[in-house]
């Protein structure tokens, strides 16, 4: 066995580049690629158009517009196999190809990440099972960055905490089980709430699977032993703090995301806010297999790629909204700077350097002029008064302070026609920091829902009930983990009024320019699921922090914050994994005991830009000792949750006009 790596990001685009190129060449010729929509952006991660090109793919078509032609005797077929509507869809258009093509077609079907008995039979019943070539094509995490990767699974949250489909939890143990079997055992598994504990019980249960299944040989035995080169996995579930993500986010990511929309590290902006791209200015993040939407999406949409292959965003992404403006006037004085240097070339030498530098400006100056653009937009969002108004009422929610103080607020916004999304976003924040709302006023906020937004939201309303987000006292589902000594029937909630105080969510003294805490990324409310992490990462630091007791300096694990974990929602967990004596000592034999030590972070439900901003500046803190991994299901926000409940149909009548002429 070789020596055991470390992990490394990049391992992971390689392999699924390779089983995606792999299966590809199995199809001889040319063929027709047939992806589904939401695969199009993530598989983009991975391979370029121009690479898929290569490998004899013709035309690209998106699987839900049904416009495959029959260009091509060869038509693959890439979809998620565990959604049976994809398959249903895929055997309409076989059916189609057939009928309507003069010649015959080599269909083939690629299922992200494995194929189900449910598509198999859906793909029978509609009788063309036998006509197909089914393979699997196991993508599981996609490398949004270095440092993050993501299942990119866009429905998690609305599987898990309103249909109860615990799908996005197998896919993520399977994922997780990935790095295990390439890397080693984690040595821990650590982490907080429900959904977190089942992925925990899932990595168990596959590693007994897994050596059940095999001969038991010293070689297998050895690669299924603690890893030297992973510290531990401190898993996360979205439901232990819902809060977070229904706040505004406030870093520069953050505020992109809320206004524009990050999908697989792209954003479509107006050609107005950002400018035209020069013909020669596409990058490898622009030329994804998600390219055939440029044409759909008009003319003055422009496709920006958000990511670390940009420098200029990489510096400004974690920062707090605050300072971006001056970051941004300081790296224009930069490049005035250099590029002003040219006036002072004496020698060939020194102006032939200054040619080679040239591209590097110009590149910068085309990405200055992007973000000076978004920036300028974005400003206009945050000095809006509906912006004041929301950011002031969610502040007040998360500082504790009188919840039915904000009624009048709240009031007001809706009589301004506020989207919905951000009303229902505070009421949720209401909801949950307060362990419900007033009876009295949970009817009145219901009231003014349905008549300023329509009585179609009655159903919006009872799947906020339904996701736990917005409930009235009254509610056994509303009542927070009562404090020690407390006479309030036991509840299921996070208690953030125990823990505000315990772990110092809110700190009010924040620097944005040299941050020293994570409170920073809200201008001074700290993430509550990255507080949790810090009690695992950081234990003297918070201890300090939180002027708690000291605890030795070798304790792991939860130690320390017993008593402020008890007051979060959902099961907690500590799982040491041992493998046998001979095994471990190969495996430190042949992985040594040099450089740092990798801690996987999973949030389960998905993580907003601002946590991840957060975890950034824990990981840079930590530097010198570990390094941090970032994994999820999927990117989330609260505009994401608000739209799983929302119900987009209306009880408006279409012949209103004609009722009345007539």
């Amino acid at each position: 066995m070789a020596p055991n790596v470390g992990f490394d990001s990049s391992e992971v685009r390689d392999k699924a580049r390779r089983d995606l190129l792999h299966l590809l060449e199995t199809v001889r010729g040319k063929k027709n690629l047939v992806i589904e929509k939401s695969l199009a952006g993530p598989i983009g991660t991975i391979a370029k158009v121009s690479t898929l090109q290569d490998y004899g793919v013709d035309k690209f078509f998106f699987l839900e517009n049904g416009n495959t032609d029959t260009s091509q005797r060869n038509v693959v077929f890439i979809a998620r196999g565990e959604c049976g509507r994809h398959a249903q869809t895929i055997a309409d258009q076989i059916r189609r190809l057939q009928r309507e093509s003069q010649t015959g077609h080599d269909f083939h079907i690629l299922w992200v990440p494995r194929r189900t008995l449910l598509s198999n039979a859906i793909l029978e019943e509609a009788g063309v099972f036998g006509d197909v070539s089914i393979r699997e094509l196991p993508l599981y995490f996609f490398p949004l960055e270095d440092d993050v990767l993501s299942l990119e699974l866009e429905d998690t949250f609305k599987d898990l905490y309103l249909t109860k489909d615990p799908t996005a939890i197998f896919l993520l143990a399977q994922a997780l089980m990935q790095v295990q079997q390439s890397h080693g055992l984690f040595p821990r598994i650590i982490g907080k709430g429900d959904n977190a504990k089942r992925v925990a019980e899932l990595l168990g249960r596959f590693r007994q699977e897994l050596l059940a299944g095999e001969v038991a040989s010293d070689v297998s035995r050895t690669d299924l032993v603690p890893s030297m080169t992973i510290e531990s996995v401190i898993i996360i579930d979205r439901e232990v703090d819902p809060v977070t993500p229904l706040l505004t986010q406030l870093t520069y990511e953050g505020l992109i995301d809320e206004l524009f929309g990050i999908q697989n590290s792209q954003i479509d902006v107006d050609s107005t806010i950002v400018g035209t791209a020069a013909a020669a200015s596409s990058t490898g993040g622009a030329s994804t297999a998600s390219a055939p939407t440029a044409g759909a999406s008009g003319a003055r949409k422009r496709k920006i790629q958000l990511d670390s292959s940009d420098e200029l965003y990489e510096e400004l992404r974690d920062a707090n909204f605050a300072i971006v403006g001056s970051l941004l006037n300081k790296v224009a004085r930069r490049l005035q700077s250099d590029y002003e240097g040219r006036h002072s070339t004496k020698t060939t030498a020194e102006l032939r350097e200054f040619v080679n530098k040239l591209p590097g400006y110009q590149a910068k100056q085309a990405s200055l002029k992007v973000h000076a653009g978004l920036v300028e937009e974005i400003y206009k969002y945050t000095r809006s008064d509906q912006f004041s108004s929301l950011l002031e009422v969610q502040q007040n929610l998360a500082a504790g302070a009188d919840p039915s103080a904000q009624f009048d607020a709240i009031e007001e916004l809706i009589a301004r026609d506020t989207p919905i999304n951000q009303v229902l976003r505070l009421l949720c924040v209401y909801s949950c920091i307060s362990g419900g709302i007033k009876p009295k006023e949970y009817d009145q906020f219901r009231r003014l829902i349905l008549q300023g937004y329509g009585y179609q939201h009655l159903l919006t309303l009872q799947n906020l009930e339904t996701l736990q987000l917005f409930l009235p006292r009254s509610s056994p589902l509303a009542g927070m983990i009562p404090m020690a000594g407390s006479a309030v029937a036991a509840g299921t909630k996070t208690n953030y009024t125990f823990l505000r105080k315990q772990l110092r969510l809110i700190v009010d003294e924040v620097s944005e320019q040299d941050p020293q805490d994570i409170a920073y990324t809200y201008s001074g409310y700290a993430p509550l699921s990255v507080r949790l992490v810090q009690c695992i990462l950081q234990k003297q630091y918070l201890l300090n922090f939180t002027k708690g007791n000291a605890v030795s300096s070798g304790s792991q694990g939860w130690r320390g914050f017993d008593e402020a974990v008890k007051h979060v929602r959902g099961q907690t967990f500590d799982v040491l994994q041992i493998g046998e004596d001979k095994a471990v000592k190969a495996r430190a034999l042949l992985s040594g005991n040099g450089g740092k030590k990798t801690v996987f972070v999973v949030f389960v439900g998905g993580i907003t830009f601002t946590e991840l901003a957060a975890l950034r500046f824990i990981a840079r803190k930590e530097q010198g000792q570990r390094k941090l991994v970032i994994c999820t299901t999927s990117i989330v926000s609260g505009n994401k949750m608000m739209s799983v409940a929302l119900e987009p149909g209306s009880f408006k009548r279409d012949d209103d006009s004609n009722a009345v002429s007539t």
